[in-house]
């Protein structure tokens, strides 16, 4: 069971961009992933275990205050403000980014679209099979695209919990030296196959809600359920 108050969590913007080089995995966690590690030890110990682990929601922000975390979040740090900043980054000097998971049609517009934002960045994609779970060899070849690929920045995106978990299962194996994100809905973001809320939504903390309104068959769950347990949890744990 994962609780708030002992997590170590970034708590600012500054802090993110002051995260060393080297192999480091960054992790999120939202009102929705805060829930499911209540029932799945994996992904609690994936996420408390992490290198570095971000708010990616203000419900995260406002909790960590209401049971009198460790940590104590000054902001929202969205999977999208990682991935930003890391890309921006890696562009000012060159270097080459690989993006694994997702549909093959997702990752051909990535790479079109970071030909034109991110100009001084090789990209490498890699789409494992569409599964719940992966065979060993399945894994094995994911492994092997990734070591070969020796990326300096790493993204995995095959939504929570999956991509946490494998991610942390398989770092040893891996032999890279970069920060990894694991940010899901960021590739559909950047591709342009999913959209943000507009700014005003973000800034009032609302995003949760818009998403709601336009995928109501497949949001519903996540937020009319998920939202009052998140706070029957916090109640718990406070």
């Amino acid at each position: 069971m994962l609780q708030l108050k002992t997590l170590d969590i970034v708590c600012s913007k500054s802090e993110l961009a002051a995260i060393p080089d080297g192999k480091t995995l960054i992790n999120t966690i939202n009102a929705h992933s805060y829930n499911t590690a209540q029932k799945d030890d994996l992904f609690a110990e994936a996420l408390s275990k992490g290198d570095y682990l971000i708010p990616d929601g203000a419900s995260i922000v406002k909790a960590c205050g209401w049971v009198k975390a460790k940590s104590r979040p000054t902001e929202r740090i969205a999977g999208w403000d990682l991935f930003e900043l890391e890309m921006r980054r890696l562009n000012e000097r060159g270097g080459r980014v690989m993006f694994m998971g997702s549909s093959e049609k997702v990752l051909a517009l990535i790479k079109e679209k970071a030909a034109e934002v991110y100009p001084n960045l090789d990209v490498v994609t890699y789409s494992p099979p569409y599964k719940p779970e992966f065979s060993e060899e399945d894994s094995s070849k994911i492994i092997n695209a990734i070591n070969e690929a020796d990326p300096d920045l790493l993204w995995i995106g095959m939504t929570a919990p999956k991509q946490e978990k494998w991610t942390y299962s398989h770092w040893q194996l891996l032999d890279i030296h970069c920060h990894v994100g694991t940010i899901g809905a960021v590739f559909d973001f950047f591709a342009g196959t999913a959209q943000r809320a507009p700014l005003w939504w973000q800034r009032h903390s609302l995003e949760w809600l818009y998403r709601l309104l336009k995928e109501p068959k497949r949001m519903w769950r996540r937020y009319v359920i998920g939202n009052p347990l998140f706070l029957w949890n916090i109640w718990k744990e406070r």
